[in-house]
């Protein structure tokens, strides 16, 4: 049971394991904040803890500048989705620290975020588009000469030394290489990576997931492919698609997916993708539907595996006494995501 006592013990702790879960608002300030608030903890007896902001409101509370508890876990700020527009649109542009200054922002900050939010900084980030645009045009027969200074790069040399440093082989040895696609999305519950190849959607999960590495690792082994920021029409139809769920209109998905995985993980994989919008079955009913009611281990485990959140809907699988247990993305998500679906059922 979720108590007043564990819910000031989280707040206390910043536990990003309860965002979403419960807001807290302070009756001396007047305010109400997310769990993770960095603001100096109040007393014990100076708040009490509300199930939605909307509530927190009704109250008579404003929201915190501190955590903004209205806006999306994780959200871009509207200064830096403009310059990744621009980036996207533009793939030769290149944009350093006094361009940056022009257009009214700090390259620290800018560097910070790049870095915490895409594991890389600006400037890496730029090349990374660059090179995205250039392998796209050598794959499809274009000279590499013409790709290269096309993308930006002011020197062949130059550009072959970043080539090589990021995809492994060299421009003109590259034909059997493929480029895995990755986005980062904003939804309720926090950011999320989409990767697509040719095929369709490969990974989609949290930005905060502990094996995230090694599903990187994995795809990027098994497609014998290199992962560069960028968008293909899977990920465009996926942005749509999850948008449409998230507000409640949309049941079914129609994005193609490619998850690789063993033929076993596969069928596990393909119960899941069966389980109606906002129902449950237990992992024993999972491994009976597969008639191999011995490896209810085994089933979990597989879709401990499953690298494509909500489309292949792993959260849908409860314990058999009807507990939450099991979720990559964190408890309180698959309890999020289920009870949405269930409200909007």
């Amino acid at each position: 049971m979720l108590t007043e006592q564990i819910m000031y013990n989280a707040l206390l702790k910043k536990d990003s394991s309860f965002e979403g879960i419960f807001f807290v608002a302070v009756k001396t300030t007047g305010i109400f904040c997310r769990p993770t608030c960095t603001a100096r903890k109040p007393k014990r007896e100076n708040v009490e803890f509300f199930p939605t902001s909307r509530e927190a409101i009704i109250h008579g509370y404003r929201p915190c500048k501190v955590c903004s508890p209205l806006e999306l876990m994780g959200k871009t700020p509207n200064d830096i989705m403009k310059l990744i527009k621009e980036i996207n649109e533009n793939t030769s542009m290149k944009i350093n620290d006094y361009e940056l200054r022009k257009r009214g922002l700090e390259p620290n900050k800018i560097r910070r975020w790049f870095k915490k939010n895409h594991n890389m900084t600006f400037q890496s980030y730029q090349r990374m588009i660059r090179l995205n645009s250039a392998f796209n045009k050598i794959q499809s027969g274009e000279k590499v000469t013409n790709a290269a200074f096309d993308a930006g790069y002011e020197s062949l040399s130059g550009f072959n030394d970043s080539f090589k440093s990021i995809v492994g082989e060299a421009p003109t040895k590259s034909k059997s290489k493929s480029v895995i696609n990755i986005t980062r999305l904003e939804t309720p519950v926090g950011p999320m990576f989409a990767c697509g190849t040719e095929k369709g959607i490969c990974l989609f999960d949290f930005t905060d997931r502990r094996m995230l590495e090694t599903e990187f690792k994995e795809i990027t082994k098994y497609f014998d492919a290199v992962i560069l920021p960028g968008e293909n029409k899977h990920i465009a139809l996926l942005k749509k698609e999850i948008d449409e769920y998230f507000e409640g209109k949309r049941k079914n998905f129609t994005v193609p997916l490619d998850a690789p995985g063993t033929e076993f993980q596969k069928s596990v994989w393909n119960v899941l993708m069966k389980i109606p919008y906002g129902q449950t079955i237990s992992y024993k009913d999972q491994a009976t539907i597969l008639k191999k009611p011995e490896a209810v281990r085994a089933v979990a485990n597989a879709n401990g595996h499953n690298r494509i959140s909500i489309l292949i809907p792993c959260h849908r699988v409860i314990g058999e006494d009807g507990s939450l247990t099991g979720y990559g993305g964190g408890l309180w998500r698959k309890k999020w995501l289920l009870d949405f679906e269930k409200k909007n059922l």
